[in-house]
């Protein structure tokens, strides 16, 4: 498959950031439209291309006003649709992830582009438990307005034949809700949560940067690939090991003290004050993990070492976060 221009919606998004970074530096005959609201914060984003530089080339569109994006697709050979709003909005995420991902594919299949890549999530699955279940295997049951509207937004995504890949939690620098949620969760619910048995699927941000970056350049047998993909590391993470390394790398301030079950530590939780939801905290303590081999087989691509061994990356960026909730 050749690929000479790549367009990157929610380029300076947490993900987004990290793709343009790999796209980047994978091939400089590459040109990669970066498409953002603001694209000014690119530079402070450490992208490779700031606006103005060869290689990146920034576009001021916004999904939810789908007349700028008239003309963005032309002449691209791939559309990455990265953008997302993952906040409690109804309404704005019913814009960006319903209809502002309806408003790319739509573009895109104006545009003549013969490959689309969607980043979804696994959240669509709803409360679980789940425990290494594959795409078929579940039925998704959303019950957030972010993971309802992203659960919509695939359906244009696959109508135009385009890839959805489905995350489990992303964890590095940027992360402004995963690892800033087990704090708050951890000062509220000072233990080990059911005995830290609890087990999720995640991702390092920059190695799923690299599955998305190889999905887009069509490596290995990737080049047609259409449905839905599990795109994590294929090995899930046990909470209780998640929170020795964030412990060990100073972003959590000390190692629990006991173990309480599961009652008592949604009793304590709703006893203290904190932006952590009981929702939220099922997800992060509960088992929600998916088998998610087949994407990294059919690109190719090695999963590296696991999001726990990334950890030490990120812990300069989770230290200063801390339990702040996201805003």
């Amino acid at each position: 498959m050749s690929v000479h221009r790549v367009v990157v919606t929610g380029a300076t998004g947490f993900v987004g950031s990290a793709v343009v970074r790999r796209l980047a530096a994978a091939d400089p005959h590459i040109e990669v439209r970066a498409v953002s609201r603001t694209p000014a914060p690119a530079a402070e984003a450490g992208i490779p291309g700031a606006p103005g530089a060869p290689g990146v080339r920034w576009v001021d569109a916004d999904l939810t006003v789908p007349e700028t994006l008239r003309g963005v697709c032309d002449g691209a050979d791939v559309v990455l649709s990265l953008a997302s709003h993952i906040g409690p909005e109804p309404e704005l995420c019913t814009a960006v992830n319903t209809a502002g991902t309806a408003a790319v594919a739509a573009e895109a299949q104006r545009a003549g582009v013969a490959r689309i890549v969607h980043l979804s999530t696994c959240a669509v699955y709803g409360p679980g438990p789940h425990r290494g279940q594959d795409v078929g295997e579940l039925v998704p049951a959303p019950v957030s307005p972010a993971s309802r509207s992203r659960l919509a937004g695939e359906e244009p995504v696959l109508a135009a034949g385009g890839l959805v890949l489905r995350a489990g939690l992303v964890l590095g620098p940027g992360d402004r809700w995963v690892v800033p949620a087990l704090a708050d969760a951890f000062r509220r619910v000072p233990a080990h949560w059911d005995g830290g048995a609890g087990t999720a699927s995640f991702v390092d941000v920059d190695d799923l940067a690299r599955l998305i970056t190889a999905c887009a350049l069509g490596a290995g047998d990737s080049a047609g690939a259409a449905g839905i993909l599990h795109a994590h590391h294929p090995v899930p993470v046990r909470n209780a090991e998640l929170m020795a390394a964030l412990v060990e790398h100073r972003v959590l301030p000390g190692r629990p003290a006991a173990d309480w079950p599961w009652e008592r530590c949604l009793e304590a939780l709703a006893e203290s004050q904190g932006w952590v939801s009981e929702r939220q905290f099922t997800l992060l303590a509960g088992d929600h993990w998916y088998r998610a081999d087949a994407a990294w087989r059919l690109t190719g691509t090695d999963p590296g070492p696991g999001p726990l061994a990334r950890l030490g990356a990120a812990a300069r960026w989770y230290r200063g976060r801390g339990a702040q909730a996201p805003g």
